[in-house]
């Protein structure tokens, strides 16, 4: 995302906790903890193997996201989903994404 960000400005990603928890225990509760700060800093720490404090707030955000990501048939992070509604797994190098984002429909 940051690549492409440092290139194309007029492109915006929304992030969406998707805490897979069967293969990271903790993870739900670290993304409650990124949710509630409301923290891109956070969500780097964890990437970056730093401890994370526990949460400060309650939220169904994370519970939702979960739900959501069960009907999109989501199963694994990370997801990238398109402005017209379709989905792909995995990461993308940020050329292919560009060229993702900017081809017609």
């Amino acid at each position: 995302m940051k690549k492409v960000l440092e290139k194309r400005k007029d492109i915006a990603f929304y992030l969406k906790m998707f805490p897979l928890v069967k293969l990271h225990p903790k993870a739900y509760e670290k993304s409650m903890t990124i949710v509630c700060k409301k923290s891109l800093e956070l969500l780097e720490d964890n990437f970056a193997g730093k401890k994370l404090p526990p949460p400060e707030c309650k939220t169904k955000e994370i519970d939702e996201n979960l739900k959501l990501g069960e009907r999109l048939g989501i199963t694994g992070t990370p997801a990238i989903i398109f402005p017209d509604g379709s989905i792909v797994p995995g990461a993308m190098a940020a050329d292919a994404l560009i060229s993702r984002i900017d081809r017609k429909p």
